[in-house]
């Protein structure tokens, strides 16, 4: 099969229609913006994964050996969905019920891009969107988050999660391929964060139900033993898979929440 070019915003008009359509479908909920798209070549910047993230975080190359580029995109929940959640110490069922429901829209929307460049004749990797983390170290070996701020389409708050210019509420997936497609961040910001940037905030500190989140950065142990006693004791949550460890107030009613600036 011939090779194509294939430019970011194929792509990202590939999954932006997907999306659209994806939430026509009687058997699912309405609980997303527009999605964001950025790609990077997989370079040396990536070198830096195992001193940002874990320190036996993967390279691009580790999933596709001839990898050339990363692309990581973001589905932000709509501002409905958050508000909802923004109440009491637990979260609500609708925000499981989100979680659970993005995850299986990132995989197809992995798939959809994979499928895509197959036809044109490349390859591409990928991982799980959640739970493909070090049990102990509580560090993912394939971080999205980490592979988004390197990738330029967000960058860390003191809530740990990613601010892109659709807010912080909502999820990433990512993959790599053998195309060669060039660079496209969406932020060149070295902070989005208003308290990163020197004005007051830190309404995400105060937010967390159990103090993980920290003007310093955030307790991972503290944060996940919240999680788990979540899905085990809030009813809200009852009935859901055992990888639905949800809680998210750390990202909900703040400045950040669904946009910036």
């Amino acid at each position: 099969m011939s090779i194509d070019v294939v430019t970011p915003d194929h792509l990202r008009e590939l999954i932006s229609t997907f999306v659209a359509d994806h939430q026509t479908r009687s058997d699912v909920r309405d609980w997303w913006r527009e999605p964001l798209l950025a790609t990077a070549r997989a370079d040396d910047r990536f070198n830096i994964l195992s001193e940002i993230a874990a320190d036996d975080h993967l390279i691009p190359s580790d999933l596709l050996s001839d990898a050339e580029t990363v692309i990581v995109f973001f589905l932000p929940f709509k501002a409905s969905l958050g508000k909802e959640n923004a109440t009491g110490k637990f979260p609500c069922r609708n925000w499981g019920l989100a979680y659970e429901d993005t995850n299986r829209l990132i995989g197809l929307i992995a798939q959809k891009i994979a499928d895509y460049l197959t036809d044109r004749g490349f390859k591409a990797a990928q991982t799980p969107a959640t739970h493909n983390f070090n049990p102990e170290k509580l560090m993912a070996r394939w971080s999205h988050k980490h592979l988004a701020y390197v990738s330029g389409l967000g960058r860390f708050g003191i809530n740990a999660q990613m601010i892109t210019p659709a807010g912080c509420a909502g999820r990433l997936g990512s993959l790599v391929t053998n195309a060669v497609i060039d660079d496209s961040p969406v932020v060149s910001e070295e902070e989005l964060c208003l308290y990163k940037k020197g004005e007051e905030c830190l309404k995400c500190v105060s937010r967390c139900p159990v103090k993980a989140v920290g003007e310093n950065g955030i307790n991972r142990q503290r944060c996940w033993d919240r999680l788990n006693f979540n899905l085990k004791h809030v009813q809200a949550l009852a009935g859901m898979k055992d990888s639905t460890n949800v809680c998210g107030k750390c990202v909900v009613d703040l400045p950040c929440s669904i946009k910036t600036g």
